[in-house]
Parts: C-alpha cells; sequence; structure tokens
C-alpha cells in the first residue's frame, strides 16, 4: 500500500500543571522499574521533560548503582532535590515491583498478563482505561543490503531466517548464498521486541552464529555492506540498508511507514505501556502520565525514535485487489492513521481506542468535519461464517459511532468489510485481535 502523508497535526491535551508537585523530605519522588525498551532512553527523557515542565533546575541523568538503572536529579528554586529512579530490566519486572511496592510505575512493552492482573488486585484494576496508558507505538524495520533483489518476506520466514532454519538466500526465492544474520545484544529493547514479535511467537531462538551488535548504528552499516547479510532495527537506523516489506497471514506486503505503525497495521509494531496502580497512586507518577499524554510528552516520544500517537490524513492507492466499495472510499476520502480496536473476545474498545477517540474528535472539530464528513469502516477476523464476520464488523463500526456521537459528530456512513483484507494473520489471538478493527475516513 502506498501511503502519502499529507498533513500532520498534533492533537493532544495541553498539560497544565495546577501546583507545584510535592517533593520528599527524603528518598526518591518517583521509582519506575520495567521494560528496557521504554526504561533505556524513552523514559528517562519523559521524566527529564516532566522536570523541566514543573521548573526544576539544574536537570540531569546519571547511573544509579546496578546496571540499566538511572536517576533523573533536579533542584527546585529553593534548593531542593529531587532524585526520579528508572530501573529497566524487563517488563516483568515492572510488575513484580508494583507488588513488593519497590516501584510507584511499570513500565512495560507488552499488555499485562491475566495472572499479573490477578496478583495486582489490591492496587486497583490495572486494565481500566485509567490504569493502561498507551504512551507510544514501537516499530521495527528488516534491513538488507541495499543491492539485495528481495522486496518482500513474511512473518514465518522471518522466524526461520533469524533462527537459521533457512541458511541461504536461495531458499526464500533471492541470490547469494549463505545468510549472515545481524541482531541486537541481548541488553537491547530493540532484541526484546524482535523477539517477542517473530521468534518467541513461533517458539524459535535466536541462531547461536548471529553477529550481535550493542549498537544500533553500527548494526544498520554492517548490513548495509554485507550482500549476504539481513538484520532488524529501529526505525530511525535504517540509514544506507534496505527496508522490505512485511507480510503476515494474509495480509498486503507492508513497509516500515511511520503512518502504517501508527495504524498498528503494519505486523512488527506494538504497543508500549505505563501502568498506574488506581490506589493510593503516586502524585508525581499520575502527572507523568499526564506529561506523557500531552503534545510535549509526545513531541519527546517521537524524538526518541518510536511513533506518537498523532493524527495525520493520507492517501490510499486503490488497489485491484481491494473490494470494489473500499475502493470508492479510497478515491474520494483520506484516511487517517487511527485504527479502533477492540478488548478481546469483546465490542468494547480498548484502551488505546479511548484515548484515540479524544484525538480523533478533536481533529475532526478543527477540520470543519463534524456533519457528515466522516465514514467508519469496519473489519474482522476470518470465521467460518463470512456472513457473521461481516454484521460483526459493521457493529464494531457501530460501537466506535455510539462515542462519536456523543461528541455531535454525524456520520456520513458506516461500512462493514467482514474479514476481507486483513492485516495480520488469524492462527493467533495477536494477530485476530488487529482484524477487529475501525478504520477513519474523512471527505
Amino acid at each position: 500500500m502506498r501511503l502519502r502523508v499529507l498533513f500532520l497535526l498534533t492533537l493532544f491535551p495541553v498539560f497544565a500543571v495546577c501546583a507545584p508537585l510535592p517533593v520528599p523530605d527524603q528518598g526518591p519522588a518517583l521509582r519506575i522499574q520495567g521494560s528496557n525498551t521504554i526504561g533505556a532512553a524513552l523514559g528517562p527523557a519523559l521524566v527529564k521533560g516532566l522536570m523541566e515542565h514543573q521548573g526544576l533546575q539544574a536537570v540531569h541523568t546519571e547511573p544509579a548503582e546496578g546496571a540499566n538503572e538511572q536517576r533523573v536529579i533536579g533542584k527546585t528554586r529553593q534548593g531542593k532535590t529531587v532524585t526520579i529512579e528508572v530501573a529497566a530490566h524487563g517488563s516483568s519486572t515492572g510488575f513484580t515491583a508494583l507488588k513488593k511496592s519497590t516501584a510507584d510505575l511499570a513500565a512495560s512493552s507488552r499488555p499485562i498478563k491475566d495472572s499479573e492482573l490477578v496478583d495486582l488486585e489490591p492496587l486497583g484494576d490495572l486494565k481500566s482505561p485509567e490504569a493502561e496508558q498507551v504512551i507510544a507505538i514501537d516499530g521495527l524495520a528488516i534491513i538488507l543490503h541495499p543491492q539485495n533483489p528481495l522486496n518482500t518476506l513474511n512473518t514465518e520466514q522471518l522466524a526461520q531466517l533469524f533462527n537459521g532454519e533457512i541458511s541461504t538466500w536461495e531458499a526464500v526465492g533471492g541470490v547469494g548464498g549463505p545468510i549472515h544474520v545481524y541482531a541486537r545484544d541481548d541488553q537491547s529493547g530493540t532484541y526484546d521486541t524482535f523477539k517477542d514479535l517473530v521468534l518467541r511467537l513461533r517458539g524459535k531462538p535466536l541462531v547461536p552464529s548471529a553477529k550481535r551488535f550493542e549498537s544500533s548504528e553500527q548494526l544498520s552499516d554492517a548490513v548495509s555492506q554485507d550482500p549476504k547479510g539481513i538484520g532488524f532495527i529501529g526505525l530511525p537506523y535504517v540509514r544506507q540498508a534496505k527496508a522490505v516489506a512485511i507480510v503476515d497471514g494474509d495480509s498486503q506486503p507492508m513497509l516500515p511507514l511511520n503512518s502504517l505503525i501508527a495504524t498498528e497495521d503494519y505486523p512488527l509494531s506494538r504497543r508500549l505501556f505505563f501502568y498506574l496502580p488506581p490506589s493510593g497512586h503516586n502524585p508525581w507518577a499520575k502527572a507523568l502520565v499526564d506529561f506523557t499524554q500531552s503534545s510535549k510528552g509526545q513531541a519527546i516520544v517521537a524524538a526518541s525514535g518510536f511513533i506518537a500517537q498523532q493524527v495525520q490524513a493520507m492517501d490510499v492507492e486503490p488497489r485491484a485487489s481491494m473490494p470494489e466499495g473500499y475502493q470508492t472510499i479510497a478515491r474520494e476520502a483520506q484516511r487517517l492513521t487511527v485504527n479502533f480496536r477492540f478488548e478481546e473476545g469483546s465490542a468494547s474498545l480498548d484502551n488505546k481506542a479511548r484515548q484515540d477517540l479524544q484525538r480523533v474528535v478533536a481533529y475532526i472539530k478543527s477540520h470543519d468535519k463534524l456533519d457528515k464528513q466522516v465514514t467508519l469502516v469496519g473489519f474482522g477476523d476470518a470465521k467460518n461464517d463470512p456472513q457473521r464476520a461481516a454484521l460483526l464488523s459493521k457493529l464494531r463500526a457501530m460501537a466506535v459511532r455510539r462515542e462519536l456521537v456523543k461528541s455531535g459528530v454525524v456520520l456520513r456512513e458506516i461500512r462493514g468489510f467482514g474479514a476481507q483484507m486483513p492485516v495480520a494473520a488469524n492462527t493467533a489471538d495477536e494477530g485476530r485481535i488487529k482484524n477487529r478493527r475501525v478504520e477513519v475516513w474523512v471527505y
């Protein structure tokens, strides 16, 4: 799918601090534990942004006692020191720390597990919209030497390539003989992402012969100089290498475009979370969550190399493989880079969708599209009964309509395309959830 972004509008609440946050007499003002993907750079950058927004001076980061641990330190105008601790040992450690009361906020690069949810029930419902906060979208590019003729790989092939089961380029329709695998090191959040999205889902470890790199830039440059090389990398680091389009199940091939990662259609995209305990939460934790969702916070997300939760309008080029009705919409309207998705096994919007509703409504109002200028398009996952899938896809679009109507939006049309145009494989829950989605189109 070729997408041309026409314009960009950041639509987030303005973050205002009503009063200075309390400064404890001793110990840290806030303790964050969890994901290395978040905690290595993004978390400290957001903390620094909040501290500066609070008016603290000489804000800086320094290493703490343990590996992958940092302190962000600032001073009030009265000369009091404020310290926030960030420990990045993996998503599961954040939930363990919440249970042990050794953290005030958990950073996670995956949704909370049911077992963790039960474990943490004394702190309140961590799946509630206030507790589960999507702060950014992460995406990976699969890179090759720029002269490698391959343009597309599917997720099954990726798992086999990086596991070593496929060891020659000829086996995937390429040329060049033996494949050289490049990967980030074990401490890397990028490696965690790749394991979660490709290897772990298929029960495959990384091939032991993979060349490992601590630096994203060095990995990308090494692949771009090796005609036999393949690697994975965060979006900002493609550099001179060639990114390939990825297919998951029956999806169309998708390049790692920011717009496709923002909608989470791109197969190697995932959500990053903060989890804020609802019961008796730390005021600095709540302030950090609010700051992260603001325009200033999301600008830090983008500057850190992740995909901010912004609303973009884009042209979508009609293709013969699309249903005729969808092609008509694509010719006449522009798609917003927001996909509304749903709780597992439910027609209820998930927590990111609830956040996105506010952003979409703000976009619609600011562009004077309240009166019959918006069409909702629903999709579902494949079932034995196509009519059931078509009905459910339309019902999901109607669920979004109910929420938009509350804000004065009068819809032009609601369409349901059933299980057509999947963006992920329907063989696992993760894929089925991605396929149950509602797109927003504006005229």
